[in-house]
């Protein structure tokens, strides 16, 4: 909603009496002279070569996230959002390049304005006129912008550069060595990588290459994983050294430790996503959103090849270049989309990203200029594609909700089926006044039994509380060990298997379960003979069928009172979710 108060602010102004101030702000010089350096630009040219790249880092940042431990880590949602990513960039491309060329051709070069989705503008669409409940759509829709943006930056980069100068190219190239050096050191620092970008930016600007390629390379450049169990437990020392000891170098100790903890894609994403979303962004749409309509513009956009082949390119080759990807990828077998999405959701999706906006204006910059003829028809295009994307997939979700019933494009949120004493293990009474169900996997190392959630929960809540445990394997030794706790649930130590196995998650081979069932003086012939029975395996895949009907898709996740909850899972979140169920049941009492 900012964003768009902030074009419409654009438009206002460059179509106001004071339409003059508007370009001549933008057209001010800016620079400096540090010795043999300096650098002087407009201050168009700060935004859209300088402030963007900071835009396009965190989009690198993303996607290695994505890689990493993301969504593009499953093969086969990857697959799909590289069919349709690409798709939706080639086939907006060529219906752009065809209504032009109908019209003699002159504009061809604006085909990169169609190629790009604004990720900011498409999800606020979204939240907007999506269905009430599309938080999976959503996950579909950033990991087909993840391929959308990185072909889109590489188009500008390579296609819309200036004359290329060795030197500072050299420099830059330096630059992208030094940081794939550092994350194959494991540097955990950030400086050493903020230091090396920054004359990376400042080399690629020198060099005529388009300063948002480099800014793209260098965000996937930076590491990403997923946080490590040690790292967490080294943490927790240092800062109880911190309470033991309080001082200035204990919590220099402190602050290191967690740094040690989260990888630094992590952090600098952390630090730089608001001010990209709420200043970088906004600046920008200020800067170039402005188009002054007066004086026959309007006219004359219409009857213009460039702004019907910008229309064109982005509110239909979006729909159906994405949308016809994902349907054919689909029915081929060649990917699968999220859980709860159906394809009408999907071409709603499809429609939405047809609004360009940030990378649309950014090469119509490049390729026309914002300011001549062409460059002021394309920007109209680019603004009618906005309205024309946000009405056409409000038209598709509606139609989706009513002859498909596809109201929501989300994961269930309910406890699929009820917690039942016949069947599920339960520590606590079985009559409690409130339930904690946990879907667990015995090899993740964020379950909340082997963080002690437990132990803080039933101090807080004794007999009131009773804890539920769901298994949802998928780790390597996931499985196997799922099967040998309901073998030991068969000779009636499930909570016993439990917490011995828990502390002894790196060691989850099969041996090591028979070692583990000795030593708790189970019998260990029922043992093997129950752990490969079919009986157990039912008893298990009974639990992830559970998990696919509850919206359990990682360990851990947790129901309170048969809701899902969302967000954090520490003692402190899951017992203030737990009281304020406590006190509406207490409500709803009293109220009777």
């Amino acid at each position: 909603m900012f964003l768009a108060l902030v074009t419409v602010l654009a438009l206002a102004w460059a179509n106001s009496p004071l339409s003059e101030s508007y370009f001549a702000l933008w057209h001010q010089e800016v620079g400096f002279d540090v010795g043999p350096v300096s650098m002087h630009m407009t201050l168009h040219h700060w935004i859209n070569d300088g402030l963007m790249v900071i835009f396009f880092f965190v989009v690198g940042l993303e996607v290695r996230q994505e890689f990493a431990h993301g969504t593009l880590r499953d093969r086969s949602r990857a697959q799909l959002a590289l069919i349709a990513g690409v798709a939706g960039v080639a086939l907006p491309a060529l219906v752009y390049a065809i209504v032009v060329s109908l019209s003699g051709g002159s504009g061809l070069g604006g085909w990169g304005a169609v190629v790009g989705t604004d990720t900011a503008f498409m999800l606020g669409a979204l939240a907007i006129v999506g269905p009430r409940l599309s938080g999976q759509l959503r996950v579909f829709l950033l990991t087909l912008t993840v391929v959308d943006d990185f072909l889109a930056v590489s188009i500008i980069g390579i296609v819309y550069s200036d004359e290329i100068k060795l030197v500072p190219l050299l420099i830059a190239l330096a630059c992208l060595i030094g940081l794939w050096a550092l994350g194959r050191s494991r540097q955990w620092i950030t400086g050493p990588y903020v230091i090396i970008v920054i004359v990376l930016w400042f080399a690629t600007v020198s060099s005529g290459v388009h300063a948002s390629l480099a800014g793209m390379i260098a965000g996937l450049l930076i590491p990403a994983y997923p946080t490590q169990r040690q790292e967490v437990v080294a943490a927790r020392q240092l800062f109880r050294d911190f309470w033991q000891s309080p001082s200035a170098a204990s919590a220099r100790g402190v602050n290191r430790g967690l740094a040690r903890g989260i990888s630094v894609n992590e952090r600098m994403h952390e630090v730089l996503r608001w001010p990209t979303a709420l200043l970088v962004v906004p600046i920008f749409a200020l800067a170039n959103a402005g188009v002054d309509l007066r004086g026959g513009l309007l006219a004359d956009s219409l009857g213009s090849s460039v702004t019907w082949g910008v229309v064109a390119g982005l509110v239909l080759g979006k729909l159906l270049g994405i949308g016809i990807a994902t349907l054919l990828a689909v029915r081929l077998g060649l990917g699968r989309p999220p859980e709860g999405v159906g394809m009408g959701s999907v071409f709603g999706g499809a429609a939405l990203s047809g609004i360009g906006f940030t990378v649309s204006l950014l090469v119509i910059g490049l390729a026309f200029g914002s300011t001549t003829d062409l460059g002021r028809q394309a920007t109209v295009g680019v603004l009618v594609s906005m309205v024309l994307a946000v009405a056409l997939g409000w038209l598709i979700f509606k139609i989706a909700a009513k002859r498909w019933g596809e109201e929501t494009a989300d994961l269930p949120m309910v406890l699929e089926p009820p917690v039942d004493p016949e069947v599920d293990h339960i520590r606590g009474p079985q009559d409690a006044k409130l339930t904690l169900v946990e879907y667990i996997d015995f090899e993740c190392e964020y379950c909340a039994h082997a963080t002690g959630s437990w132990d803080d929960l039933r101090a807080q809540f004794g007999d009131d509380l009773r804890y539920v445990v769901r298994h949802l394997p998928h780790h390597p030794h996931g499985p196997l060990a799922a099967k040998a706790s309901e073998a030991a649930a068969n000779q009636g130590e499930f909570w016993r298997w439990l917490d011995f196995v828990f502390t002894h998650q790196d060691a989850l081979e099969r041996e090591h379960l028979l070692t583990y069932a000795e030593e708790l003086g189970l019998n260990v012939d029922r043992f093997i003979q129950d752990m490969d029975s079919e009986a157990v395996a039912q008893r298990v895949n009974r639990d992830l069928a559970s998990a696919e009907a509850s919206g359990a898709h990682a360990t851990p996740t947790f129901f309170v009172e048969g809701r899902r909850l969302l967000g954090d899972y520490d003692a402190r979140t899951l017992t203030a979710a737990l009281e304020s169920r406590r006190r509406g049941t207490r409500t709803q009492e009293a109220s009777r």
